[in-house]
């Protein structure tokens, strides 16, 4: 028998001012998704303070309105000074430099939080956290369909359907993303800046790769399939998928979905 997975993502509707709500309309609202990445390391010490946030809004969503769907993405850069991050990964130092250009940085940092592209601060700051996740919350977002089924040697067969996209900036690419995070998953640094510090981390990005390059003007898609093959030392029953749509240039994100990959139906 199949494993089939579903989730929506439900857009958030605004209603113009001095509109009369019907009784639907005054039922409480469904949760906006709203990506939040932490570029971290286990090679920097003041990064353990802004994993535990991280894990604190995943676990307690304490945000009214929003979904947080969390993205801890582990760099590589600070391997060179003693400890080999196990979760560490060029392609994310490089994600993180393109976030660079995009704000204007000038370098990149640890530990750096950006709430669904649009805003970026040091990770540790719950306050600055929690504002920039409510303000992404009231952005409106397009439904997104995130389906997951059993496929061939042991890989599942992921569709994702993407209707228009509301606010997207003319004449912009965007690319339709799909992430693979893992929960409950432990470390014991044995060498530099945190050498001799045990970690517990939840939402490490374990693969993330475009999907589909969306182009200037293009209103929706049909399905969208691909497959998604799982590493048998990744621990199923602590996976979830997230697919996101991300403009090209702005970084904005313009959509959100995510799912358990451990649960069955």
């Amino acid at each position: 028998m199949k494993t089939v997975i579903a989730v929506v993502a439900v857009v958030c509707i605004f209603s113009l001012a001095g509109s009369r709500r019907s009784p639907a309309q005054e039922r409480p609202t469904a949760r906006v998704p709203v990506i939040v990445e932490l570029f971290t390391s286990e090679g920097c010490s003041s990064c353990p303070p802004a994993d535990a946030l991280l894990a604190r809004l995943a676990k307690t969503q304490p945000v009214e309105g929003a979904e947080i769907i969390p993205l801890k993405l582990h760099v590589d850069y600070w391997n060179r000074l003693g400890w080999t991050d196990p979760f560490s990964s060029a392609a994310y130092s490089q994600r993180q430099a393109r976030y660079a250009e995009t704000f204007d940085n000038g370098s990149v940092y640890t530990p750096q939080m950006v709430v669904d592209g649009r805003e970026e601060f040091v990770g540790s700051q719950q306050t600055r956290a929690l504002s920039a996740i409510a303000t992404a919350a009231r952005a409106p977002k397009a439904v997104v369909e995130l389906r997951a089924e059993a496929g061939a040697n042991g890989a599942l067969a992921i569709s994702v359907h993407l209707p228009a996209l509301s606010g997207r900036t003319p004449g912009e690419m965007a690319d339709v993303m799909l992430a693979v995070t893992e929960d409950d998953l432990r470390s014991d640094v044995k060498r530099g800046e945190n050498a001799g510090r045990s970690f517990e981390h939840v939402a490490v990005v374990r693969a993330l790769r475009s999907v589909l390059r969306v182009k200037p003007g293009q209103a929706g898609t049909a399905p969208i399939q691909t497959t998604l093959a799982l590493d048998p030392a990744w621990k199923r029953e602590h996976l979830h998928a997230a697919v996101f749509v991300q403009e090209e240039k702005s970084r904005r994100i313009l959509a959100a979905a995510t799912l358990p990959l451990g649960t069955s139906h």
